[in-house]
């Protein structure tokens, strides 16, 4: 056996890598700027000669080529030193330049202007009812035909915001080595610090010299055609690029500038994602692309979508060139709330940059450089042919537009600015995208629609409601979703209505979606609860958790009781009470408008009777983290299953996806690992606050999602084991016979019944002034609500009787009988669109051929396993006294690693008999010895105390809700214990409540996203008390890096013997100090007196015999918002004030601080 140090310390030493980068490496800010007082040289290439094959696509039958244009002209002598000092481009042009690349007025608003402001990405709420870009009637970009890809359970997001160090925004540009054999050329580079480039910085690149900079050499080529030649302008244009791409390679170039300057009204530009894939491309066909990187100097790219996309395609950096001087004019004419220019343009990077970063961690990706070239986009809408020719290896499963419709978009936006009439050319076109506007793009949700919906669920007009219907479903005035190109085929005979399933029994069928009090308000998610209890359905707790007075039956008999209780990464307001009053638990693994992302909720809406149920700081922004922190492969998520089974033996569990290629297999994996239920979310979800780049651009359409889950799941035997449900912006009966054909046998409804309530999509969810109370927590706007519990179950009636009308003309009786009928359903032949005629769904339809004893729908229920327990076996007939009568009981017994969750389904029974103050302390007192499984003490309530002699595996007293758990190593043990690790990671992640004294080390995470129990251990590894909004932790030793990370309530104690702990605290959110209140001191010390007590600690026994000596050497970490709050109530209390108005008093002066370290 090798020793693993003796294994990396040779591979670190084999080769002197330090002394190769430091002689080879060059950083961007080394190389001198150009000299503009020499004029710029054309390339010495001649033209025309290119050895490169060319590219052929379907249409043509020869390769084709077009000559070089070398260098564009230079740019204007640059004004002014500094990095964000811009090269300014001819006012006069600028608009035209908006034009031909698609500019609006609200993208400047909406998108630009925001990043601008503030150096973050546009925010944005209620999810996208806009047309897939393959279905609008309106030229769109390439850009929009693309869908990010991202992780969901195995290989797990990486948190970019919390866990900064492991992030990366270095790029290098340059030829690379082969670095199977290293040597000195592997590190010859250009390090870029960011992937985006100012104009001074691409000039560098663009004018290295005639000799190159230190062997470096570049070349631009133009990306343009003659767009009087239609695509086969652009085809011809682009092998040509790709043949001077390979000739420039021959000729010793290193570095290529892509350039699209220079657009003339014959000349109009190629789509930069277009160019530089192709020529990625090519170049891997032929074998030399590791010889060359590329540079994207373009007007097009301007949101954060758009450069992960030329990155992902091949670039290494980009030149928005556009985008800088449409910020400067914006500065300029005083649109920016007076920033000055160069403060625009810094912000802006830093946004696109930050943004850039986001997305790549949502595939669990933590640097830009192994982004490039990486393709982890899914293209919807493009014909197979295209993109096997210019995007190879991309999936594309409907097909779509090609090469033809491409060039006739890029023409439409040129004609429009270069038009021969002045009005066409006087302003910016108002877009559309992001809300509704008049003649702008098409809107599910628009003013007649959101009417019609409303007045239907207040008269209960089912004739009302067909008239919304028909504004939605009918497919010959506007297409939106794939959907709306699908219609029904039949070979039965329709039959009387009078036999199909009864409306209150396919209402039980119906769910809403998960919406969190906190993001609508109270008024709103009551009304909600309220209507899906009294049809016999469900609706969602969201992730915010929920009131426990709700889990009382109100005096007229209505229950407030969300039937589904969500267990999101944030786990906020998730205690064992929480979990026994639910009848289904949803984990939520990704939400459809943001996956691979946290939920976000500002800082403004967190109310103190927010922040009281989620466990939190009033004022305080919250941020769930992107990844469950006990899932990080199927494993943990079939672990994180058994123990909400445990905690709630009755409920179902759910499991959360969102649709993205390869769902399919995720889902199988989710089946075997004994989820009850699985949701497929698709893309277009609502949202109470995301960045506007995950609500347009990741995830894919319900519909392909579905479909693939449910073939796989057939294919594999696994459909009868689960239920499948749907959601996203489901809307119409015909919407939910849909999803039930293509293998769905629930569905989910959010937006739709959020707008029967009242809402009128403003869409400014996230700012708090939803200006009819449904999306607002603000006192005054809630009153506007006007709202029934009514409206919602005349919806969702109105829905079901829609659904009966399709269910007789098709001849089917029960929904079950057309669970995974795509049979059912066929592609429109008449379609009359310039771009969806290329649409194939044969893959969305297909129907796997399996025998008949092969389920298409749930039959049979999961085997979890409980019965093989040791709560099961033993604890729960030795704690009979105690769950019975409240007696005293106490027991020794043995336990081994394969005994998970142990305690669990004791503490749901104390829960469910004895509420959420469970028992008095030291009822059941269980000593175990052994080594324990998983999740031991999981979710156990007061009254329940668990020790254990000898160690633990992870997520140790996860979600800890008022017990207590003791940890300490065999009495007889010899070794150390404050130096050996006695709990694994990721222990006590979400407690609510509680004590905890471990006498040992632990493993990472320690105490992650803790709200309230009380913890003291010898030591922790990476990343303890992250994200953590209340309690108390004591480390009695050293801990590892990024301690405290996104820490916004609750205090730490550390005790820094070596005084090295600054170092590996996150200091963002916390202020570090040491103790000088006397009762803090004393409640300090009776917490290491526990520990003393309750384990046989040596360290803590030390500490407490020099007390006083070793109090100087704690380090009190307190976060700074949690410190105002604190000061605040404080200081109102002693002005008069009552508790609760001084809790909003301090609300409202933490939320308005401009020194807030978190939330907006």
């Amino acid at each position: 056996m090798i020793d693993d140090e003796e294994l990396k310390h040779h591979l670190a030493t084999e080769h002197p890598y330090r002394r190769w980068l430091d002689e080879n490496l060059i950083s961007l800010e080394s190389i001198p700027a150009p000299d503009f007082s020499s004029p710029v040289k054309k390339s010495p290439l001649p033209l025309g000669e290119g050895q490169g094959e060319g590219l052929r696509t379907k249409e043509s039958s020869k390769y084709l080529v077009d000559n070089l244009v070398s260098d564009p002209l230079p740019a204007p002598l640059p004004k002014g030193e500094g990095v964000f000092q811009e090269t300014e481009t001819p006012s006069p042009t600028l608009l035209t330049q908006q034009q031909v690349f698609g500019y609006t007025r609200e993208e400047l608003k909406l998108l630009l202007a925001p990043m601008a402001a503030g150096g973050n990405e546009a925010i944005g709420s209620m999810g996208n009812d806009t047309p897939l870009a393959v279905l609008s009637e309106r030229p769109q970009l390439l850009y929009n035909y693309f869908k990010q890809l991202f992780a969901q359970v195995t290989n797990p997001p990486v948190d970019a915001i919390r866990e900064e160090l492991v992030m990366s925004t270095d790029t290098t540009v340059g030829p690379e080595a082969n670095m199977l054999e290293p040597t000195p050329d592997c590190a010859r580079q250009i390090k870029l610090s960011s992937p985006i480039l100012t104009n001074q910085e691409l000039e560098k690149l663009k004018h290295l010299g005639d000799s190159g900079f230190s062997g470096f050499r570049s070349i631009t080529l133009q990306m343009l055609f003659d767009v009087s030649e239609g695509w086969h302008g652009m085809e011809n244009a682009l092998n040509g690029l790709c043949r001077d791409a390979s000739q420039a390679i021959d000729s010793g170039y290193g570095i290529i500038v892509l350039s699209d300057r220079g657009v003339t009204r014959n000349q109009a530009p190629i789509p930069a994602l277009l160019a530089v894939s192709a020529i990625h491309h090519h170049l891997i066909r032929e074998g030399t692309r590791t010889r060359v990187g590329f540079v994207i100097e373009s007007g097009e790219p301007r949101e954060v979508h758009h450069f992960a996309l030329l990155l992902g395609y091949g670039a290494a950096a980009i030149n928005p060139y556009l985008a800088l001087e449409t910020l400067r004019s914006m500065s300029q004419e005083a649109l920016l709330d007076r920033i000055d220019a160069e403060e625009a343009l810094g912000n802006y990077i830093k946004a696109i940059v930050k943004g850039v970063v986001k997305v790549i961690s949502k595939m669990g990706i933590s640097t830009i450089q192994s982004y490039c070239g990486a393709q982890v986009f899914e293209a919807i809408g493009l014909d197979q042919d295209f993109v096997d020719c210019y995007f190879t290896w991309t999936p594309s499963r409907i097909g779509g537009i090609g090469l033809d419709v491409i060039a006739e978009e890029v023409r439409l936006r040129h004609r429009q600015a270069f038009s021969d009439r002045l009005s066409d050319g006087t302003t910016l076109d108002g877009g559309g995208q992001y809300s509704f506007r008049h003649n702008g793009e098409y809107h599910l949700f628009n003013p007649a629609t959101i009417h019609k919906l409303q007045q239907a669920c207040r008269s209960n007009s089912y004739d009302d409601f067909k008239e919304y219907s028909r504004l939605i479903d009918d497919e010959t005035r506007k297409l939106c979703t794939l959907r709306s190109l699908m219609r029904f085929k039949s070979n039965r005979e329709p039959i009387p209505i009078a036999e199909v399933e009864p409306v209150e029994s396919i209402v039980k069928r119906f769910k809403t979606g998960a919406m969190s009090y906190g993001s609508i308000s109270k008024e709103a998610h009551e009304s909600l609860a309220i209507a899906m209890n009294r049809i016999g359905a469900r609706s969602n707790t969201g992730e915010g958790g929920e009131d426990p007075a709700r889990y009382f039956i109100d005096a007229n008999g209505d229950s407030r009781n969300s039937a589904i209780k969500q267990v999101a990464s944030g786990r906020f307001g998730v205690t064992s009470n929480y979990l026994v009053n639910a009848r289904e638990l949803q984990i939520k693994i990704a939400q459809g408008a943001k996956p691979g992302e946290g939920g976000q909720l500002p800082g403004h809406k967190v109310y103190p009777e927010i922040a009281r149920v989620r466990h939190s700081t009033p004022g305080v922004g919250l941020i769930s983290p992107p990844p469950h922190h006990d899932i990080y492969s199927i494993e943990d998520l079939k672990q994180l299953i058994y123990d909400l089974k445990c905690a709630n033996p009755r409920a179902r569990i759910s499991v959360k996806l969102v649709a993205e290629v390869g769902v399919g297999t995720v889902a199988a994996g989710v089946a075997k690992a004994h989820a009850d239920v699985i949701l497929i979310s698709g893309h277009d979800g609502g949202t109470g606050a995301s960045p506007q780049t995950s609500i347009k651009h990741a995830g894919v359409p319900w519909e392909l999602g579905l479909a693939e889950t449910h073939q796989t799941l057939v294919l594999n035997d696994l459909r009868g084991r689960v239920t499948l449900e749907t959601d996203g912006q489901l809307k119409t009966g015909r919407d939910v016979v849909i999803a039930a054909l293509l293998g769905a046998e629930e569905f989910g409804f959010a937006t739709a019944p959020l707008v029967g309530l009242g809402c009128v999509m403003m869409r400014v969810c996230h700012l708090n002034t939803c200006p009819v109370g449904v999306a607002t927590q603000d006192p005054k706007l809630r009153a506007r609500f006007t709202g029934d519990p009514s409206h919602v179950v005349n919806f969702m009636c109105l829905i079901a009787q829609q659904v009966r009308e399709l269910m007789a003309e098709l001849g089917f009786r029960a929904i079950d009988e057309m669970v995974g009928r795509t049979d059912f359903i066929e592609m429109r032949a008449d379609i009359d669109h310039w771009k969806a005629h290329g649409l194939d769904f044969s893959q969305i339809v297909y129907r796997p051929d399996t025998s008949d004893s092969v389920a298409r729908y749930c039959q049979i229920d999961q085997d979890h396993g409980l019965e093989s327990s040791l709560d099961a076996r033993k604890l729960l007939n030795l704690c009979k006294p105690a769950l019975d009568t409240g007696e005293r009981v106490e027991a020794t017994l043995p336990i081994q690693n394969v005994d998970r969750a142990v305690g669990t389904m004791v503490g749901s029974e104390v829960t469910r008999r004895y509420g959420p103050n469970g028992l008095p302390e030291d009822t059941i007192r269980l000593h175990f010895n052994g080594s324990a499984g998983q999740s031991f003490g999981a979710f156990v309530p007061r009254g329940m105390t668990l020790s254990l002699e000898g160690d633990a595996n992870d997520y140790l007293g996860k979600g800890l809700s008022g017990g207590k758990i003791i940890v300490h190593a065999p009495r007889e043990a010899t070794f150390i214990a404050e130096q050996n690790v006695i709990i694994g990671n990721v222990a006590f992640y979400g407690a609510t409540s509680g004590e905890a004294y471990i006498c040992g080390v632990a493993g990472e995470r320690f105490c992650v996203r803790n709200s309230g129990a009380s913890a003291v251990v010898e030591a922790v590894g990476d990343h303890g008390c992250e994200y953590m909004t209340g309690g108390r932790v004591v480390v009695l030793g050293p801990t590892g890096r990024n301690f405290a990370a996104g820490m916004s309530g609750g205090i730490a104690y550390v005790l820094d013997e070596e005084g090295e702990f600054s170092r590996r605290c996150n200091e963002e959110m916390v202020a570090l100090n040491g103790l000088d209140d006397e009762q803090e001191i004393e409640a300090l010390k009776d917490l290491v007196f526990h520990h003393a007590e309750y384990t046989g600690s040596r360290r803590a026994t030390e500490v407490l015999l020099a007390w006083d000596d070793w109090l100087t050497k704690f380090v009190r970490i307190i976060p700074h918002d949690y410190l105002r709050v604190l000061e605040a109530r404080k200081e109102f209390k002693q002005a008069g004030m009552i508790s609760e108005h001084a809790a909003m008093a301090a609300f409202e002066s933490n939320a308005r601080a401009l020194a807030r370290a978190s939330g907006t």
